[in-house]
């Protein structure tokens, strides 16, 4: 008994989707090591759906990029990575902006990296 209500307690996250507002707050903590996956077949392993805009003034986050992974620790900084196997975050990058769980914009400025609520 006492083992079916462990597992049945360690499945609660897994059973119902995150609210929105949850994962509006959680985009906040993306950085670090970030690898951009385009392929739509792999569309459910990404953490978030992103849409990278061109304007800064209607981005939900305007993150600056990082030469140098270890720099990449504030958030907001993220070094893109080339291979999935390295990354702290896999997004999925979508053209469709009302698909997209937060927008980005990228900026050549590290001090202009914010994450707007």
């Amino acid at each position: 008994m006492q083992l079916l209500l462990t597992l049945w307690i360690s499945l609660l996250p897994y059973l119902g989707a995150a609210p929105a507002a949850e994962a509006a707050r959680n985009h906040c903590q993306v950085y670090g090591a970030v690898y951009l996956e385009r392929n739509p077949l792999y569309k459910n392993t990404a953490s978030h759906v992103v849409y990278l805009g061109e304007q800064e003034a209607f981005a939900d986050m305007v993150v600056y990029r990082e030469s140098n992974k270890l720099f990449a620790d504030a958030p907001a900084v993220w070094f893109v990575t080339p291979t999935k196997a390295f990354a702290s975050h896999v997004l999925y990058v979508t053209d469709q902006r009302h698909q997209a769980d937060f927008t980005v914009h990228f900026t050549d400025v590290r001090s202009f990296a914010t994450c707007r609520d």
